[in-house]
């Protein structure tokens, strides 16, 4: 008798033993909650792929250089082509949304962090109200679309701003720190004084930094200007290939890349003013520099020298909200990302001639030969589902998660901002809020990439402005419009650059691949309604 107690003893010792262990290893195999970090987000607007020294360019751009050596940067990563889709998509994490969107930044209110918003929002015309920064952010100053830099001489902005929901036009009414107002130092003004509140409390935040440069209307301070100009008189063919060149030795682009012909902007869409005619017909051209006279190519460089400006004052901004970081010891815990919403612009959108690019008389934007170097290696320009309009740069720095100095070719898209950083603060995306059930996110989370893994490639891509621009993508294949033409067809690991078009060697491919393009965009319109 004894012995059999022993050995049901014994076997009962061994099942709880075999149980624990399991237990064990299922707690094991559990994902590791990770620190709620802080969220520093800074969308360029209207900056090529190349204006950036950490993705090739000259300008001058020691914090973003900082901030790609300090982490990891993406190199194949889409936007939406243009301003309001690539934003709306951001914020939203839905190529088409609905009455039941909701701006991911109302979720992270939600559970505990303090939200800022300074700078740039644009939405498109499906977003519901409860969307937009005044309605989600704890702080937030806006203005649509775009708006000068300098206070215009008439004292009204082209489109006003709004602070915490609140409309107002005059400069006197927007805190700024140095004269003459210049709109993006005053939006860094703004942010650090607001962050103040958490980081005194030990509150998460989240910041979103839409500075707006270097978009249309070409205007710097002058101290930024005199650094590059007489630099760029060396020509957009020049400069071009040097970024090229830096691009492939950065190990940005293969050795086997090949740098696609230049480009005029052929949109047909976004014609010229009246007035001007001899100058505007050059606009939207390219034309080797060498062809030009000494007074255009003075005048040309005068023109990237402010777009430089703009960018450079910009990168000093972002060394402003780096430092801010640092002392307050905030840094490795912080989430740093930059991207461009979408490739450099060509559009003539000059008001008149009368005043040179740069000051706060004038409004004037960059050409297309400028715009075409901004995009390099790529062809054409914002708004085209082509490369050059839909790919981004992408770095994002998290000293205590992701590791430095990583360059990836792994591919990610904007809809994967909102997942990613969900994910990251160790939030759940809500199935109610308040009286709706949210819209389902469409992207994935971006974190197998950051911790250095590999991450499964999405079913497809979308980009481009309108169907007249569509870009569907599906691993290495993709299909583009220009301006609602056929459709072109690309084999993206052959041919990064897009020089080959195959519509017409692979018909099947592209009818396959548009099947599939019609087939989702029906899935993204039923999960609107």
């Amino acid at each position: 008798m004894k012995t059999l107690l022993f050995l049901l003893i014994a076997v009962a010792a061994i099942i709880f033993a075999g149980c624990s262990g399991n237990s064990n290893k299922q707690g094991n195999e559990k994902k590791e909650l990770l620190p709620q970090p802080n969220i520093v987000l800074i969308l360029g607007d209207d900056i090529g792929y190349s204006d950036i020294g950490p993705f090739g360019s000259e300008i001058e751009t020691p914090n973003l250089d900082r901030l790609a050596n300090e982490g990891i940067r993406i190199t194949n990563f889409y936007n939406m082509a243009k301003c309001e889709p690539s934003r709306s998509t951001l914020f939203s994490g839905q190529y088409t949304g609905g009455a039941n969107s909701v701006n991911f930044a109302e979720i992270l209110k939600n559970n505990g962090y303090y939200t800022i918003h300074s700078g740039k929002e644009h939405w498109m015309r499906w977003a519901p109200d409860r969307v937009f920064a005044k309605n989600v952010f704890d702080k937030s100053l806006t203005f649509k679309a775009m708006s000068e830099f300098f206070e215009p001489p008439s004292g009204r902005f082209k489109n006003p701003f709004i602070f915490n929901g609140d409309t107002i036009n005059s400069v006197k009414n927007i805190y700024h720190e140095k004269e003459p107002f210049y709109k993006t130092d005053a939006l860094t003004d703004n942010a650090l004084k607001w962050l103040d509140k958490p980081v005194k409390n030990r509150q998460p935040f989240f910041l979103f930094l839409g500075y707006g440069a270097a978009h249309y209307p070409l205007q710097a301070r002058p101290e930024d200007i005199a650094k590059y100009r007489g630099k760029y008189k060396i020509g957009w063919d020049k400069i071009r290939e040097a970024r090229f060149e830096k691009l492939k030795k950065l190990g940005i682009l293969s050795k086997e890349t090949k740098l696609s012909p230049p480009t005029s902007n052929i949109n047909k869409f976004r014609g010229h003013k009246k007035d001007y005619p001899e100058i505007r017909e050059k606009i939207p051209l390219y034309r080797p520099w060498e062809s030009l006279t000494e007074k255009e190519k003075d005048d040309l460089d005068l023109e990237m020298s402010v777009f430089a400006a703009m960018v450079d004052r910009m990168d000093q901004n972002i060394g402003r909200v780096l430092n801010y970081l640092d002392n307050n010891g905030i840094a490795n815990n912080t989430i740093v990302i930059y991207l461009s919403d979408n490739g450099s612009c060509p559009y003539d959108s000059n008001r008149d001639f009368d005043y040179p690019p740069g000051v706060a008389e004038g409004f004037r934007s960059l050409c297309a030969g400028w715009a075409n170097a901004g995009n390099t290696p790529f062809k054409y320009f914002k708004q085209y589902g082509h490369e050059g309009g839909a790919l981004t740069h992408f770095i994002l720095r998290w000293p205590k998660q992701v590791a430095p100095a990583q360059i990836t070719h792994q591919t990610g898209h904007i809809i994967d901002i909102a997942p990613t950083l969900l994910e990251a603060t160790n939030i759940e995306y809500p199935g109610k809020m308040d009286n709706i059930m949210p819209q389902p996110l469409e992207g994935s989370s971006l974190m197998p990439i950051l911790n250095g893994k590999e991450r499964e490639e999405p079913e497809f891509y979308i980009s481009g402005w309108s169907e007249r621009f569509r870009m569907f993508r599906q691993k290495e294949w993709k299909i583009v419009k220009l301006n609602n033409e056929a459709w072109e067809l690309y084999n993206l690991k052959d041919d990064p650059t897009e020089i080959t078009n195959l519509a017409k060697q692979y018909p099947n491919k592209v009818m396959e691949m548009e099947n599939a393009y019609r087939a989702k965009q029906a899935e993204l319109k039923t999960a609107a309604q």
